[in-house]
């Protein structure tokens, strides 16, 4: 019998690499995405696992980039879709340049919400999948900051649970991560290594795959990752937008990593 085929994106470092070894170690062969040249070596590592790999180099924030990945599936069912794929950017809304804001918008939410949109028809006409969605704390508090990423992750997180609603009469699953800071190359590529949060200590990601990992299995509809950030979701849901933002400015605001 063949392998099941698990669809990973992001999976070049971080959150993203560790579900997908996950996935390998638990008897899939891996469609591995990432827009970075880096996918490659990472699926030399899942081969090494046992699983059949194909990687795909992709910019994910375009629906031909979306489309390019999902031709790669040639007609395999996917099993398990891992929406993954995320980008951060610091800094204040006005200071930063629109197109880099835009591109988070497209790569957190467009592309992603499209790629589940293509794969999760196909699951829905097999009425069987696991869909896991990376979601964040980061949705329940206004970013200040971080205005831009916070807000797309406010729209992942409500999305996943509004779909698992609508599949819930369904065989297919669908569960929402929310991490908290997480030791990857995020808070780098977002410019924010000068911050609070930047600077912090930070989850273990091969720990916070794991909890999602569970989760999905389970066909939990959400887990945070970590004891500290379900304190921290359960104290945003009862406090004030306001002084949520006046918090998260003192991690987010660059300079705080350094007073």
């Amino acid at each position: 019998m063949p392998r099941p085929l698990a669809l990973v994106t992001g999976a070049s470092s971080g959150i993203g690499y560790e579900l997908a070894k996950l996935a390998a170690e638990n008897g899939h062969d891996l469609l591995v995405a990432a827009d970075r040249p880096e996918i490659q070596q990472a699926a030399q590592d899942f081969r090494a696992l046992g699983a059949q790999v194909e990687a795909v180099e992709v910019d994910l924030s375009t629906t031909d980039g979306v489309d390019k990945l999902y031709a790669a599936a040639r007609g395999q069912p996917v099993d398990v879709l891992i929406a993954n794929a995320g980008h951060g950017l610091g800094h204040a809304f006005l200071d930063q340049e629109f197109k880099d804001a835009r591109h988070v918008v497209d790569t957190n939410v467009t592309g992603t919400i499209y790629l589940i949109h293509k794969v999760g028809q196909d699951m829905r006409a097999r009425d069987q999948g696991r869909i896991l969605i990376t979601g964040s704390i980061a949705g329940f508090m206004p970013g200040s900051f971080q205005a831009v990423y916070n807000g797309t992750k406010a729209f992942i997180n409500s999305f996943a649970f509004a779909l698992r609603n609508e599949l819930k009469d369904t065989k297919i699953t669908v569960t929402d991560l929310m991490p908290g800071a997480t030791e990857t190359e995020f808070f780098e590529r977002a410019d924010m290594e000068d911050t609070k949060v930047g600077t912090a200590k930070k989850d273990d990601p091969a720990m916070v795959a794991k909890v999602g990992w569970d989760a999905m299995m389970r066909g939990d509809g959400d887990v945070v990752a970590g004891w500290k950030n379900k304190l921290q979701s359960a104290i945003a849901n009862i406090t004030p937008a306001g002084m949520l933002a006046e918090q998260h400015r003192k991690m987010s605001e660059p300079g705080t990593g350094t007073q």
